[in-house]
């Protein structure tokens, strides 16, 4: 099977076109397509199923962002361990010791 030259959020970008205005003809012209691919792409990714690309989408940049509060707490954590353990040594404390 060819792989299309659109993916499937171009579709959907596409589709939303036809919805803001303009009919499909002028729509399918302008993209390059034929008016019976875009009633196909119609009927297979109805605007309804947009929503769930900008969740996923919306779901990826809150998963990167707690990516990056994760690595920057675990960082401030390491650094302040380390910090302990040298105020430690420095004061002749053994942390083996009070255990």
């Amino acid at each position: 099977m060819r792989k299309s030259r659109f993916s499937q959020a171009e579709i959907i970008d596409i589709l939303n076109e036809a919805n803001v205005g303009g009919s499909a003809a002028q729509i399918a012209r302008k993209h390059g397509i034929s008016a019976a691919t875009f009633y196909n792409w119609k009927a297979k990714y109805d605007v309804a199923d947009a929503s769930p690309l900008q969740q996923l989408r919306d779901m990826a940049a809150q998963l990167a962002q707690y990516k990056t509060m994760y690595a920057e707490l675990a960082h401030e954590n390491f650094s302040l361990k380390s910090q302990m353990h040298r105020s430690d040594i420095k004061d002749g404390k053994d942390r083996k010791d009070e255990k």
